[in-house]
């Protein structure tokens, strides 16, 4: 085997310099995100990227909610990178989220992208209230940004992960309904 190989909780191999579509697993995601915690581990308490993941889809409209529950998907492959900025993703993650988004046929427009860049935004600038040391540095990236009015009480690994997968179940059964609705408008 060569390539940088991975093998994920369900025993499948991924190649992370050059992953297939094919070979990206929604249930590999949901228990890997559920065991990677945000921000490197640096928060005051455990919160997983699973959480973060149905977060983001919590926030956004029906259209999105998938794409927002898989938008740090490639965290489940190649961690959470700790950046100093969310725009200087490294060309491993382009290729993971690449993948992610042919596996799960996310078709997204700049105007998607936007949205969901906002919305990460809007909950990083809650997580940081709720999960990080209080302090008075400003992040540059959070200039203008307000954060969510709710508070959030980190879930365990396990509701993490059962969250995770309700919300991709939640998702598909919207997509099937609205795929239903366009062939029936098509016909008519």
């Amino acid at each position: 085997m060569r390539g940088a190989f991975i093998q994920t909780v369900s025993g499948r191999y991924l190649n992370v310099l050059d992953p297939q579509p094919d070979d990206i697993d929604i249930a590999d995601i949901a228990h890997h995100l559920a065991h990677v915690c945000r921000f490197g581990g640096a928060c005051r308490q455990f919160y997983s990227e699973a959480e973060h993941a149905v977060r983001m889809a919590d926030m956004l409209p029906p259209r999105l909610k998938l794409a927002g529950l898989l938008y740090g998907a490639a965290k489940a492959y190649a961690g959470e990178v700790v950046r100093p900025d969310v725009q200087d993703s490294p060309p491993l993650q382009h290729r993971l989220t690449a993948a992610v988004e042919a596996r799960f046929g996310l078709h997204l427009s700049g105007d998607d992208r936007a949205e969901l860049a906002m919305a990460d935004a809007r909950l990083l600038a809650t997580e940081r209230r709720d999960l990080m040391p209080p302090d008075n540095i400003e992040w540059p990236i959070l200039t203008g940004v307000q954060p969510l009015p709710e508070r959030i009480w980190p879930m365990t690994i396990a509701q993490g992960l059962a969250s995770f997968c309700a919300m991709y179940e939640q998702c598909r059964a919207w997509s099937s309904s609205a795929q239903i609705r366009l062939r029936q408008s098509a016909a008519r």
